[in-house]
């Protein structure tokens, strides 16, 4: 029987590339029930709120979500729809694969995975004003906030993710030499857990600018990289530029019970209903839902597709230096399936 998955098309461009994605899986013959939902934008048009309950209840009953682009409307509902989801599922780990498809860059064979930690850091929203005389916000005050449990799974889920995939080296990012509390807890447990990978997985440690500046003149040397939230985030969109940017940068979101996987570029509504949208990233976001679904078979046959059309500058998107459309790139990798 197909499985059910929540669909969420999302705005600007998102209805666009997830139709393409949709013909592209079913070509492979991954056959899914989508459960179609609206967030974002769309939703608040529709539903007066970009992130419905209908929603959040087809994810909690299905655990498995595809998501296209979403935007976060100005003044109205959560900081991030995407860090509200996170934090309603407890999305804990964030896994950016980075790897080369477009040849003739500067980089050839980059092959990184970074995982972030997805719920903690600065980006848990623990922050405020301080009132000095009569000025209200004389001085604003964020918290980075780290606990013991949630730095525990993330370096575990690190560590496992190489010994299931293969790899070689797990590289903890970090700012412990000025930070010494919250990334000084990150540091020591990493060293901790990577005791009991000795001999299975290398580890090392970088302080997080040195990483940023070594990933930049050999990112061969890196293979998982593991960070708490803000760091992963700048680090996630770097390692993207070393393999032609966001337009091949997929995401997954891992929970204990839900997924959510989806293309971590913007909706760019300038160019939303030109059929010239890169269906790209989105699909690499559904690759890594069929692995996660243990459709291996499938996953493999479409990552195997995208690369030869991109090597062979098969009808690609104008972002990708070619003259086809969404349809047409679609299209050809409809026919290498």
């Amino acid at each position: 029987m197909p499985q059910t998955v929540t669909l969420i098309p999302g705005d600007g461009i998102g209805p666009d590339i997830t139709r393409a994605v949709v013909r592209v899986l079913e070509a492979a013959g991954a056959q899914f029930d989508w459960d179609e939902r609206p967030a974002g934008v769309s939703a608040v048009e529709t539903h007066n709120t970009p992130l419905p309950q209908e929603t959040i209840d087809s994810i909690r009953q299905t655990r498995v979500a595809l998501k296209g682009p979403l935007t976060t409307p100005s003044g109205v509902g959560f900081r991030s729809i995407n860090v509200a989801l996170r934090k309603e599922f407890d999305l804990y780990a964030n896994v950016r694969p980075a790897r080369t498809l477009v040849t003739g860059g500067r980089y050839e064979d980059v092959d990184i995975v970074l995982i972030r930690e997805n719920t903690e850091g600065l980006y848990s929203g623990v922050e405020h004003y301080i009132g000095i005389g009569d000025d209200p916000r004389a001085a604003a005050e964020s918290v980075m906030l780290v606990t013991r449990f949630g730095v525990n799974r993330i370096l575990r889920y690190a560590f496992e993710y190489a010994v299931k995939n293969g790899r070689k080296k797990v590289t903890l990012a970090h700012k412990a030499n000025i930070l010494k509390y919250t990334q000084g807890l990150f540091l020591d447990m990493g060293k901790e857990i990577a005791r009991e990978y000795e001999g299975r997985v290398e580890f090392e440690d970088q302080i997080i600018d040195a990483a940023a500046m070594k990933l930049v003149m050999d990112p061969g040397r890196f293979d998982v990289i593991v960070s708490e939230n803000m760091f992963g985030d700048i680090l996630s969109d770097l390692i993207a530029g070393l393999v032609g940017g966001l337009g091949l940068a997929p995401g997954a979101n891992i929970g204990k019970d839900a997924a959510i996987f989806e293309a971590v570029h913007g909706s760019a509504p300038d160019i939303a209903g030109k059929n010239i949208a890169n269906p790209a990233a989105l699909l690499m976001g559904a690759t890594l839902m069929l692995e996660h679904l243990g459709m291996a078979e499938p996953a493999a046959r479409i990552k195997a597709a995208l690369a030869g059309a991109v090597r062979e500058n098969d009808t690609l998107t104008p972002d990708l230096g070619g003259s086809g459309t969404t349809d047409s790139f679609t299209d050809a990798l409809i026919r290498r399936l």
